[in-house]
């Protein structure tokens, strides 16, 4: 289920973003594509890292799983990996 979500995450992030030049080109080399999983440790981690992007305006998508209405996995659009590492360098690899 954590899997499936993080593809509705990434899914979604990747739809609605589009027109956006890093996502057309992150697209445009399928067999190249790089993907890195992180890991966060509950819900307030979760929200924590979607505020820390928010304000760092680095547009990414929190997926919510319904009924349940608790946020499960986060997406970010495709960036170069020095826009964005530094924002992630403390969460560990997903297991």
């Amino acid at each position: 289920s954590v899997i499936a979500q993080a593809c509705h995450a990434c899914t979604a992030v990747i739809w609605v973003h589009r027109d956006d030049g890093d996502v057309q080109s992150y697209l445009s080399d399928m067999p190249h594509m790089h993907k890195v999983v992180k890991e966060c440790k509950g819900e307030a981690q979760l929200r924590a890292l979607a505020q820390k992007l928010e304000d760092g305006g680095i547009v990414h998508h929190l997926w919510i799983e319904q009924p349940e209405n608790i946020p499960t996995a986060l997406a970010l659009k495709p960036y170069p990996r020095d826009v964005v590492a530094p924002l992630l360098k403390k969460y560990q690899l997903f297991k």
